[in-house]
């Protein structure tokens, strides 16, 4: 399912234009978005959580010519269900 047919359901079964619905969806992502900017796990009950990793430097390797690379500490996120 995609952002708009989200919003297109959501304003379907609770009867509210799509303007409103647009607007729910995107305020629940950018709250989940700057908790996750801030280092905050979040967990929607029933659903699943969102989270960062640390990743460690290390060295890779480019994968066309073999040679050695560094590649730097990271956080990424993760999704939980």
């Amino acid at each position: 399912m995609t952002k708009s047919q989200l919003i297109k359901q959501l304003a379907l079964e609770k009867d509210i234009s799509a303007k409103i619905a647009e607007t729910v969806v995107g305020t629940v992502f950018e709250e989940i978005s700057a908790s996750l900017e801030n280092g905050q796990r979040v967990e929607l009950r029933g659903f699943g959580s969102f989270g960062l990793k640390e990743r460690r430097s290390r060295e890779g390797r480019n994968p066309k010519t073999g040679e050695s690379v560094s590649v730097n500490a990271k956080r990424v996120m993760f999704f939980k269900a």
